[in-house]
This record gives structure tokens, sequence and C-alpha cells, in this order.
């Protein structure tokens, strides 16, 4: 039987219990910073009250499973699974470079506390929503996924975005290669965004970008922003962040995009704590250290979002 599967994750208050051990522990902790712990407790309640209703609800309509988010990268789901998010934004993204062909749908828990960009629906909607999903009359909007394959065969994928550097963030060195043009460079890292995340870290660093060429040339460099953008477009876009120049490495390869016929790899020069990781997220990561190539394109399955 295809199943309903419910995605939930911790909230500020329960990572702090696992933190500090007790309810007590923890109040004491955010007092002491002069916070409001009440606020911490309120968005606790309504997390869980949204979480019980929801799974009450799937349970009217099908086959539930509750999982944890930590668990999504070993979880197996069936190709016929409706995944539903009970979180931000953030995690849909962190679920959706899991599935293949599988449609998720987000509940925003709280959409007085949280825009809900990607997690559209309420709870009270969730058995409509539901329903339309399983009889394939839901609106669905496609999600362009990147993909980076290692020299050693492992894989990474990230429905936002995926950071080449290093973990401690001081310089990185590697050789950039697109189609045939190679540089060697020192930078920052590579930001390498999909279409969905081209609103998130891409936009602040092309927002930096402009903001320090307009001042410095003494003209307006506004980025433009698009009013629609098509998730599901096939392009990357990746972008150098603070490249160095020097006598051993260049910046001319700083910024463009990959499309599926580009042929785009880093080979790592760094002897330790090179890192290439998704989404924000740096315990999701590969190790990228001396001579390990990355090659990144765009993943061979698309994203499924039930949107309204």
């Amino acid at each position: 039987m295809d199943r309903l599967i419910i995605i939930r994750r911790p909230t500020r208050l329960d990572a702090l219990v696992a933190r500090f051990n007790t309810k007590q522990q923890a109040q004491f902790y955010i007092e002491h910073l002069n916070a409001d712990f009440k606020d911490y407790e309120a968005e606790h309640e309504t997390y869980y009250a949204v979480l019980d209703r929801l799974v009450k609800t799937a349970q009217g309509i099908g086959n539930v499973q509750v999982i944890d988010w930590k668990f999504l990268p070993n979880f197996i789901f069936g190709k016929n699974d409706t995944v539903i998010t009970v979180g931000q934004d953030g995690l849909i993204a962190n679920t959706l470079k899991y599935l293949e062909a599988q449609k998720l749908i987000g509940i925003n828990p709280d959409p007085s506390r949280w825009d809900g960009v990607l997690s559209q629906f309420s709870v009270d909607e969730a058995g409509t929503v539901i329903r339309q999903a399983l009889n394939d009359e839901a609106t669905v909007k496609q999600v362009t996924k990147a993909k980076v394959q290692l020299s050693d065969n492992q894989v990474l994928y990230a429905v936002n975005d995926f950071f080449i550097g290093v973990k401690n963030h001081a310089s990185a060195r590697y050789a950039i290669t697109v189609d045939g043009a190679v540089e060697n460079q020192s930078s920052s890292g590579i930001i390498v965004s999909t279409p969905l995340g081209r609103s998130g870290w891409m936009k602040s660093v092309l927002a930096g970008a402009s903001g320090i060429t307009g001042r410095l040339s003494k003209q307006s460099l506004a980025i433009k922003a698009k009013s629609v953008i098509d998730w599901g477009k096939e392009q990357l876009t990746f972008a150098v962040r603070e490249p160095f120049p020097s006598v051993n490495t260049g910046t001319k390869i700083i910024f463009g995009s990959i499309t599926p016929g580009t042929d785009f790899c880093v080979e790592s020069r760094m002897g330790e704590n090179g890192i290439i990781f998704s989404d924000g997220i740096q315990d999701d990561y590969l190790d990228f250290n001396y001579s390990v190539v990355a090659r990144i394109s765009i993943a061979d399955s698309k994203g499924n979002i039930v949107v309204k």
C-alpha cells in the first residue's frame, strides 16, 4: 500500500532540552540571555498541535509513517509514496534532494511566524491537498536539482545550492574547468545554485558583488529581480567568492551558467579540510581534498512540489 510519509524536525525547545537535559535548565539558559522563553514554548506547542492534527487527518486517508528529518539520508522511499513536511521552507529543500518523482506537500505549522514560499498549505488544508495529490489532481511544480559526483563515485544532491571550499572558511585552492577552460584559483569557495536557490545564498553573493562594483565605479548596479522564477529551468549558476589574483591563481572564471551540455568540474588542491556540502547543511557533506575531482551537473530527476 502506498504510504503517506510525514517528515518532522525538532523545535528550538526540543534542541535546547536535548542540549541541557531538562526543560528547566533550558528555561534558565534562555532567561539568562534575557530572551523570552514563552516564545519558545508557544512555538513548540503550536508545532506539535499541528503535527498531531496532521497525523490524525492523514490516518483517515491512508497508511501513515512519521520520521524525523535526521533519518532522511538512510530512509528508503517507495516510488509511489506521498511525502509531507511539517516545518519551514528549509525542510522541503532538505527532504526533496532524497526524493525521485514522489510528490512533496509542505505544511506550514505557524503561518503567523514563518513565510511559506514552498510550504504553502495550512493544516486545515491538509486533508484536501493530500487527497488531490493521491488522485493526481494537485498542482505540481517541478524543481531542478544539482548533482555533484566525485572521482571516487560519491554523489551528493542539492535543491538550493552547493558550497565547494574549506570547512573552516580559510582560503580554498583548486583548479576549475568550464568547457575546457582551466584556471587555478584561491578563493573563499564556490557557490553553485539551482533556479530555486537563486533567491537565497546566490542572491546575497550577487548583491555584495554589485554593491562593491557600484561603489568603485560610482554607478548604480542593482540586481534585476525576476518576478517569477522557473524552478524547473535546466540551468545552474556558479559564482566564485572573493577570488584572489596572484602569480599562480587567476580570476577570469568567476561567474557563469551550467546547462545540460556544460562540462564543469573542480579539482581540489587542498591538503585537508576541503568540503562540499549542500543546502546550507554542513553535516551533509563530502570530503574534498587533494586531487579529488568534483563534476557538477543538473540532476537527472526533478523534484515535485505541490503548490496552490
